[in-house]
């Protein structure tokens, strides 16, 4: 046990080096693995990462995968930029495994709608329309130690492309989370997020066919080169602390840091009440440090206030794998 607690002082301690560098803002790709597919990650601003649990964990801080029963499935669709014609749908299965383990399976798939075809000849387009696909398919593990620390690594694939242009990578994901309290009530969760080597996109599409400098009438076909980018590497760290009122009533006070290696660090704060963990409202306000915007339009899409709502409704609450979370 002693070496969990170094393990995780060590992580804190190396939290430390990483920065919020806003003059690589814009730099990394795959923008898609900073989007939040599930509810009640969403209504927080996805700040609970001391404590998110099951099929969510994956998207978070996988080290929570392991705090189920049994089977969790979730299944979210998502519109997103409303007017934009863009949505993703997810799918997530935790199974657990032996009284401690558990695996999970994850998979986001984006939708931009139908694109129309454009030439340098037709601006207006030529009657066709294309669509990117854009996916990312993660498989995860993660282990509880004496019900008090859990820890979890996840493998993600991550495909953006065209029908002729494409790019596919892997990153990885790790976490640790800690329980304590004379009521597991004391949380605390680290997580490294989309760690992995830089993309590079390839395919036909690249090639582009030109006049021949050495011969009047003929052309010659060459391939672009394209630069390689980054994955958007982030760090977390987050507290909270459950307050019970009464037996079945629980009210989270959670508090979140966020290191981004293209961005500004990110630092925010919440509130969950659950009543009889059937009906729970959350809220969250996240602030980028160092900002200077003032008026929404300018500001981060992922920061300002976030709420949300859930009803849960357990078939069998003895065997429920909802913890509350």
């Amino acid at each position: 046990m002693k070496k969990l607690y170094a393990a995780l002082f060590g992580i804190c301690l190396t939290s430390f080096l990483f920065a919020g560098n806003p003059d690589r803002q814009g730099e990394a790709g795959a923008a898609q693995l900073l989007m939040v597919p599930w509810a009640r990650m969403a209504g927080v601003h996805g700040l609970n990462t001391s404590f998110i649990t099951g099929v969510e964990a994956m998207r978070l801080n996988v080290a929570g995968l392991s705090r189920i029963n049994r089977t969790e499935l979730n299944i979210a669709h998502t519109r997103y930029l409303e007017g934009a014609d863009i949505s993703f749908n997810a799918v997530g299965l935790a199974q657990k495994v032996g009284k401690n383990g558990a695996f999970g399976l994850s998979l986001m798939s984006l939708r931009f709608g139908d694109i129309n075809v454009t030439t340098d000849a037709q601006p207006a387009g030529t009657g066709a329309t294309f669509s990117p696909s854009y996916f990312n398919i993660g498989m995860g593990y993660s282990h509880m130690f004496a019900n008090k620390v859990s820890v979890g690594l996840l493998v993600r694939g991550v495909s953006e492309g065209l029908s002729n242009v494409s790019a596919f990578g892997f990153a990885l994901d790790a976490g640790v989370q800690y329980v304590t309290g004379p009521k597991d009530n004391f949380k605390m969760g680290i997580s490294l997020r989309n760690v992995g080597g830089p993309l590079r996109f390839n395919g036909e599409g690249l090639s582009l066919e030109v006049p021949n400098p050495n011969e009047n009438g003929t052309t010659i076909r060459i391939l672009q080169r394209v630069s390689r980018f980054e994955l958007p590497s982030m760090l977390n760290i987050g507290l909270s602390y459950d307050f019970y009122l009464g037996e079945r009533n629980r009210l989270t006070a959670l508090g979140n840091f966020t290191s981004n290696s293209f961005s500004r660090d990110n630092l925010g704060a919440g509130l969950e009440l659950g009543i009889r963990e059937m009906f729970i409202i959350r809220g969250g306000y996240r602030y980028e440090i160092g900002t200077t915007s003032t008026t929404a339009e300018n500001s981060p899409l992922y920061t300002g206030v976030a709420a949300g709502a859930s009803l849960v409704l357990p078939i069998n609450r003895e065997k429920s794998s909802h913890t509350g979370h």
